[in-house]
């Protein structure tokens, strides 16, 4: 069942219900993949030139400055049930355009509401085009779910507000994740040298187009236990940057990702952690430091942590055994 991506969606307000959904599905949506491509083409939309006044020392010169985009995006999930089509809105999260779709696939991924890229039936921007963008895209997103991807609609009876710093405020809990179906972590793999997480944040660093301009976005990256960089994703949310990253995965029908390394800009929050646990990330290393939840959430999935990795050195909070020689 096919509708135009420009068709209006519907009100945020509450679980809407549609027409009844009689026809079936022969299989899933080809378009999605058309969509995806298309979305992360919109490169020319994460930038924004603005004029500013330079100030050194005593002297002041006016410059053009060239600042990453903030917009919101509204993630809206569709699911037919035997007798009629529902719909509601998830989440308004801040974020970079580019890549939307695959933002919205690894939102799903780590709330647990799909697992698998047979999940999806159909994702695609609907509604009016954002700030008068002529690429087809808008700043809504709606997922179609197949009816086998077996999430509860109880779950989704309280909405999510998503800023780009914080991610879902006041959401998470360490017995939500443990409540949400996923794959067990594999204990014995990724196994990663030292030598191999020193060199990943200057490879993260190297791929960050957006950022060499800007100097204002996070970036999340996906290595395989070589060091060979697999995905980056950049957005002004560090939250959102590792959604499109799991996203893409999703895609691309690799997840659970066992055997990979996700490297972040920023710290290791606990709804980074609850993300990497949610697509079968092995090892979590951030730049910066963990938090305390974040900590305690990744040694009961049994989850690698490292932080501070940077200038040659790193610090293992949990799971030492997957770095090769980490064991005093």
């Amino acid at each position: 069942m096919q509708t135009d991506q420009h068709e209006a969606c519907m009100t945020e307000a509450s679980i809407q219900p549609s027409e009844p959904a009689n026809e079936p599905h022969e299989s899933r949506d080809p378009s999605l993949v058309r969509e995806l491509v298309r979305d992360h083409r919109t490169a020319s939309t994460r930038t924004s030139k603005v004029t500013m006044v330079r100030i050194d020392g005593d002297a002041a010169v006016s410059r053009d400055d060239e600042l990453a985009v903030e917009e919101p995006l509204e993630i809206r999930l569709r699911w037919e049930t035997s007798t009629i089509r529902e719909e509601k809105t998830l989440s308004v999260t801040m974020r970079t355009p580019g890549d939307d779709l695959e933002l919205a696939l690894g939102f799903l991924v780590s709330e647990g509401i799909v697992r698998t890229r047979e999940h999806v039936m159909d994702a695609r921007h609907c509604g009016p085009a954002a700030n008068g963008r002529d690429d087809g895209t808008s700043n809504v997103v709606r997922v179609t779910v197949a009816s086998d991807a077996g999430f509860d609609p109880k779950r989704l009876e309280r909405h999510f507000y998503t800023s780009s710093s914080c991610g879902v405020c006041g959401k998470t809990s360490l017995d939500a994740v443990r409540a949400a179906a996923h794959d067990a972590l594999d204990f014995c793999s990724p196994r990663v040298a030292p030598e191999t997480i020193h060199a990943l944040p200057a490879r993260l660093r190297a791929a960050q187009a957006t950022f060499a301009r800007t100097g204002g976005l996070h970036a999340a990256g996906l290595f395989d236990s070589s060091g060979a960089l697999l995905v980056l994703r950049e957005d002004v949310g560090r939250h959102n940057a590792v959604d499109k990253v799991v996203g893409e995965r999703l895609r691309a029908g690799a997840l659970p990702l066992r055997d990979t390394v996700l490297l972040v800009s920023g710290r290791a929050s606990f709804e980074l952690v609850q993300k990497a646990v949610m697509a079968g990330i092995g090892v979590l290393a951030a730049v910066g430091a963990p938090s305390s939840l974040a900590v305690e959430l990744a040694r009961a999935e049994g989850l690698t942590v490292l932080g501070f990795v940077r200038d040659g050195h790193f610090n293992v909070y949990t799971c030492a055994e997957r770095v090769i020689g980490a064991q005093p």
